[in-house]
């Protein structure tokens, strides 16, 4: 993917996956829940590791349900609930696939604008507005992607100079700030009556 300048505090290979294959960063954006980002995202690394190649949406979407959650599962399973999201992951493969040829890419170099593309995002099982805020802000900062508007329909995380989210992590010290504010969001939020 044009663009890259994502540089996660990960595997140097990891890395390079996340930069080639849409998939692969999809689906680290799907994990990237109730566990590190970097967990998250060097996931997609591993499970191309333990498939022996690059898994296509097609594949996943087809693969054996109960032998998809054993591959999450395998120490170390790729996240803290391989289950569910074994089946997470699966679902949108099987959305790719319907409505996308099963390119991932699709999703948002096909959109009209930025709103069209949170939108197409939005729709992914498991995504609701912020992280669908946040991944559009990942593909607009990270992946200079083309859909105008993209920094409006991002919100706060499409800000320029922000420090929110994995949009914003170029390096150790910026992932610092990003982990500095969301510990401060946290405080805030357990702060209120």
């Amino acid at each position: 993917m044009a663009g890259m300048t994502l540089s996660l505090p990960i595997d140097a290979e990891a890395n390079t996956l996340l930069q080639r294959d849409p998939l692969a960063l999809l689906i680290g954006m799907v994990l990237d829940q109730q566990i590190p980002l970097e967990k998250a995202f060097s996931s997609p690394y591993v499970l191309t590791q333990r498939l022996g190649h690059a898994p296509t949406a097609e594949e996943i979407a087809g693969y054996d349900p109960e032998a998809l959650v054993e591959i999450f599962a395998k120490p170390p399973a790729l996240h803290r609930f391989p289950k569910a999201m074994a089946a997470r992951v699966q679902e949108v493969c099987r959305l790719l696939v319907q409505r996308y040829d099963g390119r991932a890419e699709r999703i948002w170099t096909e959109a009209s604008d930025g709103r069209d593309a949170l939108k197409r995002i939005a729709e992914l099982p498991g995504f609701g507005k912020q992280k669908a805020q946040i991944f559009l802000a990942l593909l607009g900062k990270r992946f200079d992607l083309a859909a105008p508007g993209w920094r409006e329909a991002a919100g706060a995380y499409g800000e320029a100079g922000a420090y929110r989210s994995v949009a914003d992590i170029t390096d150790a010290d910026s992932l610092t700030r990003v982990r500095e504010y969301k510990q401060r969001q946290k405080a805030a939020a357990k702060a209120k009556p």
